[in-house]
């Protein structure tokens, strides 16, 4: 019994697409819990930090924590984004336009290729919808990005803010007498 490979003029394979997409969301599923436990130990060092008096190096830690959290969150939204891709392959497959209702998911995936290297899958990803969809269509990309994925990518550190807030909670949980006060709520 032969399978029939779904592949466009262009060189588009939805089989292999589908493969790629399946390899994505299990690494950004492992690299959810990697970070995520990763931010935990450095969360017990911040304390620590904060006990000794240590504010300063607090500071730039918890700058790498607030990173570390910002990129969790944006590889769940990647992973529910190529979710939602391989559910609705068969549309990718028939239309030779991208649909409306999957534009902003195929857009995100094919933006945070250059911002995302340790999801080595989503090359091919966006190779495969770059196929698809044409070089004119992969660079005007970036205007249907998830606003959200653009933000917890965004290489600006955080503000003080959130960083304040960041030591405060640690410091909470971690049974440490250390508070500074919020100058001002973020716009």
């Amino acid at each position: 019994k032969k399978t029939k490979k779904k592949m466009n003029f262009f060189g588009f394979d939805s089989n292999k697409t589908k493969v790629y997409l399946k390899m994505a969301i299990e690494r950004l599923k492992l690299l959810q819990a990697k970070k995520t436990n990763l931010t935990k130990g450095r969360r017990r060092e911040i304390a620590k930090l904060l006990e000794q008096g240590k504010e300063e190096s607090a500071r730039v830690m918890v700058e790498h924590v607030i990173r570390e959290d910002f990129v969790v969150e944006a590889y769940e939204i990647l992973e529910v984004q190529a979710q939602l891709l391989l559910a609705r392959m068969g549309v990718i497959e028939d239309d030779k336009i991208c649909p409306n209702d999957i534009l902003e998911a195929v857009c995100s995936m094919i933006w945070v290729e250059s911002r995302c290297s340790e999801v080595s899958e989503l090359a091919e990803v966006k190779k495969q919808l770059t196929k698809k969809y044409g070089k004119e269509f992969v660079e005007k990309a970036e205007e249907f990005v998830n606003p959200k994925i653009k933000h917890k990518l965004s290489l600006r550190a955080p503000d003080e803010f959130l960083v304040t807030s960041y030591l405060n909670e640690i410091a909470q949980v971690f049974g440490v007498d250390w508070h500074s006060e919020i100058d001002t709520m973020p716009p």
